[in-house]
């Protein structure tokens, strides 16, 4: 710019700074009203997240109680301590300092150290829970000096029944990633570190009903992430409550009575299909999950040959035995292949084909009928009625009887048995079907396989002659659930009575083979059938020298014993299924256990003497003089 006397003459230079400049200062207006208006409400957001945090309140669990309305799956307060990297900035450093307040191992600050890098840096993490009170006030009254460190209370899940329906109502545990990969849209609440779902039973099948919906709380920081105030909180979704069909002092019972021995009971209400009873034995202590079980009490219940922590009651298949023989009577009688007063002679062995096949008395039963053939569980009388009949019928019969199906129950690895016919040994094996595998199906051995449940099922259907379905939820948020007692089987009143009467004979003719498991009392009178599934082949060399008997043998090749039976025989109110595993004989292990579980269903706690057999008074008074109950002795009444 330059001075022409009292003129100033505009340079072409100034007039392009000059440019320039309006050129930037309209710029930065623009770009400021770009901010200030156009993108107001996206910046008054951001500004809005960074001040005020919004996070999810776990839901209080639903409860789960017995049929009496016992709780066996409560929730307990639960003081922890959480911490957030992101607002911690040295979490090495916090977590020890922490540490000095609270018993914090180097382990596990590691462990939550390598657990906050594997996640967002704005993820809580547990550091502690199940902290007692003077522990937990004494990190809150320090959360100043210890940034990113929250202290909060919420619930875990206890189990007071402890052992006792460790099978049936399961445990929870932290989510695993391998839970969240089964998941395809996995909820919000599943990415919360620590947040447990159930891993077995009940709590299982039924998590997505347990668990609720999350809450919100929207929470307002400062500066440094310190919460200053809670703003608004919105309360989820508790979990449904849940109310099982399982009797609690019959469970309890029924475990006990079982002690020492690898078995499984399970007893239904034939008119429902109720199940009060679904025991396993050994049993575990589900609390030892949810509070994070060690490494040696891990291995100590892995390495047990009873295997506690498998479900027998349902997961458990196992040759049925002669409890089988009632499917291949029906099945004959239905044809119109078999009558009531037909017999077969048993001099104690048949020959089929190249091969013999034998009856367990070696000396043979003579002329049987089928009554006496259940009474006195006569094998070859089997034999020969399931040639008649054949595989296909009898694979039939077994299927309307509830065997080789899977019945639908809210638990975990409910396996069916396995009931063959023709078509599935060629599909399964390539082969064809041999007579031999009839015969062998005829007493429950071969292919054929069955659960304790799929046993009690098929014993309440005899005892009704309907279709009994089993349950075992017996009503959801205090809403009951309604139980038909299921359909007319169709089948012929005389072939059940037949049947019937000669389960009857098994538990009250004296040469019954459950006359010594048999209920006293005429109007509780049970109707049963024992059985013996063999887990080793006899080979002819051994019967010629004698057969080993189980108590000879190892423990893992003794027979495994079975009893199945329903009372009162007049009108039938429980169905019962019992299983030792290589227990020996049925008559001896398994049959005296189901007796005393049956009891204590007809007549509750305190039974009164003459329910039991003269020959047994003695020993009850003393039991009872003991303080003991039939759990805690073990009989031997072979």
């Amino acid at each position: 710019m330059a001075r022409r006397g009292d003129r100033f003459d505009m340079t072409r230079r100034g007039l392009v700074l000059m440019g320039a400049k309006l050129a930037l200062v309209g710029g930065l207006a623009l770009r400021m009203r770009h901010l200030q208006v156009d993108e107001a409400e996206r910046y008054r957001l951001l500004a809005e997240e960074n001040r005020i945090n919004i996070r999810l309140l776990p839901p209080a669990r639903g409860l789960i109680y017995d049929r009496d309305g016992q709780p066996v799956a409560v929730n307990r307060q639960n003081y922890r301590i959480v911490m957030i990297r992101e607002q911690a900035g040295d979490a090495a450093g916090v977590l020890q300092r922490l540490s000095r307040l609270i018993d914090i191992s180097p382990e596990r600050r590691e462990r939550v150290l390598r657990d906050m890098l594997a996640r967002p840096a704005f993820v809580p993490m547990t550091v502690a829970e199940h902290l007692d009170w003077d522990s937990f006030a004494r990190v809150a009254a320090n959360a100043p000096a210890l940034p990113g460190v929250l202290t909060e209370v919420g619930l875990s899940r206890h189990y007071p029944a402890n052992e006792v329906f460790a099978h049936v109502v399961g445990y929870v545990g932290p989510v695993s990633d391998y839970d969240l990969s089964q998941i395809e849209n996995p909820d919000p609440l599943l990415q919360i570190p620590d947040f447990q779902i159930g891993k077995n039973g009940v709590e299982k099948r039924a998590e997505d009903s347990l668990r609720g919906s999350a809450g919100t709380s929207r929470i307002e920081v400062n500066a440094g992430g310190r919460v200053i105030r809670e703003l608004d909180r919105v309360e989820g979704r508790s979990g449904t409550d849940l109310q099982l069909t399982i009797d609690s002092g019959l469970q309890d019972f029924t475990l006990r009575r079982m002690e020492g021995e690898s078995a499984a009971t399970v007893m239904m209400d034939v008119a429902t299909g109720e199940i009060v009873a679904l025991a396993s034995a050994p049993s575990f202590d589900p609390n030892s999950f949810v509070f994070g079980i060690s490494t040696g009490e891990w291995n100590a219940l892995n390495e047990n040959a009873y295997r506690p922590l498998y479900n027998k009651t349902v997961s458990g298949v196992y040759p049925p035995g002669s409890t089988f023989k009632m499917v291949v009577a029906l099945a004959a009688m239905e044809a119109g292949l078999v009558g009531t007063g037909e017999t077969v002679f048993c001099g104690g062995s048949m020959q089929i084909g190249n091969r013999r096949a034998y009856c367990w008395r070696r000396g043979g039963h003579g002329h049987m009928n089928l009554r006496d053939s259940l009474k006195q569980s006569c094998d070859v009388y089997y034999y020969d009625i399931a040639q008649r009949v054949g595989i296909d019928r009898i694979s039939a019969m077994a299927n309307r009887l509830g065997i080789g199906m899977r019945h639908d129950l809210p638990l975990p690895a409910i396996r069916a048995g396995n009931m063959p016919d023709r078509d599935w040994k060629m599909r399964v094996h390539g082969e064809t079907w041999l007579v031999g595998d009839t015969v062998n199906s005829g007493i429950g051995q071969g292919f054929m396989l069955a659960s304790p449940l799929e046993l009690c099922v098929m014993t309440a259907r005899i005892a009704t002659g309907r279709a009994v379905l089993p349950q075992l939820i017996r009503s959801e948020n205090g809403v009951p659930r309604q139980f038909d007692g299921g359909e007319d089987m169709g089948l012929a009143a005389g072939s059940l009575a037949a049947v019937r009467g000669g389960m009857f004979a098994v538990s009250n003719d004296r040469r019954g083979t459950a006359y010594r498991a048999r209920i006293a009392d005429p109007q509780m009178a049970m109707a049963g059938k024992t059985g013996t599934s063999q887990v080793r082949r006899i080979t002819a060399a051994e019967r010629a020298v004698g057969v080993f008997r189980n108590e000879d043998l190892p423990w893992n090749r003794r027979d495994h014993a079975l009893f199945v039976g329903y009372a009162p025989y007049d009108n039938p109110r429980y169905a019962v299924a019992t299983i030792v595993e290589h227990g020996g004989g049925g008559s001896k292990a398994a049959a005296p256990i189901a007796q005393d579980v049956m009891i204590r269903a007809l007549y509750g706690p305190e039974p009164p003497l003459e329910a039991w057999p003269s020959a047994l008074h003695q020993e009850i008074r003393e039991r009872r003089r003991l303080g003991l109950d039939s759990a805690s002795v073990q009989r031997d009444r072979a």
